[in-house]
């Protein structure tokens, strides 16, 4: 075990959510063991457990720092045009779940169901429809209620084709975003009088990268 060292209660919990985050990035979720958690943190179990009573506590922190992180990176810069902008949101989240593996298919496999794990994915997908919304062209509340539900149905459908993909790679990095990214593009268009996304798809050699 490491040498302790005297934290503040907040530095601790941070440290230990950073050990937990690494951890659980590593190896499966039934794989990471408190014990582990504790050694690799210079602490004992019994200081670990008064920070988190359980691995599940531990998990839904890490988690949940990962979903406020993800939602800070992804930009949504008013001034790129819709395709750039999911695109960066994309990239930003395919980043995570790649270096995060088996992290995003505990929260999305082993703790399916789970009403903590759920609440914060969410709460995630709820400010990420609402900052696309605010992305695109001012509509009439009854487009923009349509709108709306376009993009909560298309959110859940990249979760769901990214955790699959993540078990399965059956295309390339770069060919899922495109398909994620046509997908919410193709759903749009008939919603709104002038195209959102004029440039989608990109000519042959224009790849967005």
């Amino acid at each position: 075990m490491p040498p302790r060292r005297r934290l503040s209660p907040a530095d601790r919990h941070a440290q230990l959510r950073a050990v937990g985050a690494r951890l659980f990035a590593a190896r499966p979720y039934d794989d990471v063991l408190m014990e582990e958690v504790a050694e690799e943190a210079g602490v004992s179990r019994a200081l670990l457990y008064r920070h988190f009573p359980s691995k599940h506590a531990l998990f839904a922190a890490v988690y949940e720092e990962a979903a406020d992180r993800l939602l800070a990176e992804t930009r949504l810069d008013p001034a790129d045009s819709l395709v750039e902008q999911l695109t960066q949101g994309m990239d930003v989240h395919l980043d995570y779940f790649v270096a995060n593996r088996n992290a995003v298919l505990a929260a999305n496999r082993v703790l399916a169901g789970d009403p903590v794990i759920q609440t914060i994915m969410t709460n995630e997908l709820d400010a990420l429809r609402a900052r696309l919304l605010a992305a695109l062209p001012p509509v009439d509340a009854p487009t923009r209620e349509a709108v709306s539900g376009v993009l909560k149905s298309w959110l859940v459908f990249v979760q769901v084709l990214c955790v699959d993909w993540l078990t399965h790679e059956t295309c390339t990095r770069t060919e899922l975003r495109d398909v994620c990214v046509g997908a919410v593009v193709g759903a749009l268009r008939p919603l709104f009088a002038e195209d959102p996304a004029p440039e989608w798809p990109p000519r042959a050699g224009d790849a967005q990268g």
